[in-house]
């Protein structure tokens, strides 16, 4: 595991020896803990030419529990999006609709705080490792993954609302996710 360490005043990367997971594929993460002031981050994109970016200049980040692991959702991240994840440790994302950044959590308030990063073997794609202020979905449920599609293709709603989105979001913000 490739693992970022970034000490006030420090612009280096201390690197330590591959860990290989059960899955047999090793990965690499960024410990946001490990992070000093952005001056420090804009000084060390080394982690940033590990990845690979889509011609639009995005990365899917599937967010998963910290906890639990559950998957929570899947958002897709610009650069800048990803450099004020690291800055703030909440997650922002790039909204292909909108064509703007955003923040988690700046509507209704059920923010995510990071705990980790990790980039896959292909880097190609982020996981997040995050603690779940509130709903993850802008449908109301913790997770964007609450329906299940049977063998027979039918499909049905799986989880419980957690909050009801007429009373968080306007029609507008609603209806374009957070």
């Amino acid at each position: 595991m490739i693992a970022l360490s970034i000490a006030a005043g420090e612009r280096r990367d201390r690197s330590t020896t591959p860990a290989v997971g059960a899955s047999g594929v090793s990965d690499s993460a960024v410990n946001l803990r490990e992070f000093s002031p952005v001056s420090d981050l804009e000084a060390n994109l080394e982690p940033f030419s590990k990845l690979r970016w889509s011609v639009d200049g995005l990365i899917p980040a599937i967010i998963q529990d910290a906890d639990g692991g559950d998957v929570l959702m899947m958002a897709w991240m610009d650069r800048a999006a990803l450099v004020r994840t690291l800055e703030t440790g909440l997650t922002h994302f790039y909204s292909r609709s909108r064509r703007s950044s955003w923040k988690k959590g700046e509507t209704s308030g059920h923010v995510q705080r990071v705990e980790s990063i990790r980039i896959d073997c292909d880097g190609d794609v982020l996981l997040v490792k995050a603690r779940q202020t509130g709903g993850a979905c802008h449908e109301g449920y913790r997770s964007c993954f609450f329906r299940e599609l049977d063998p027979s293709g039918r499909l049905s709603v799986v989880a419980e609302r957690v909050f009801v989105p007429e009373t968080v979001y306007s029609a507008k913000d609603a209806n374009s996710g957070e």
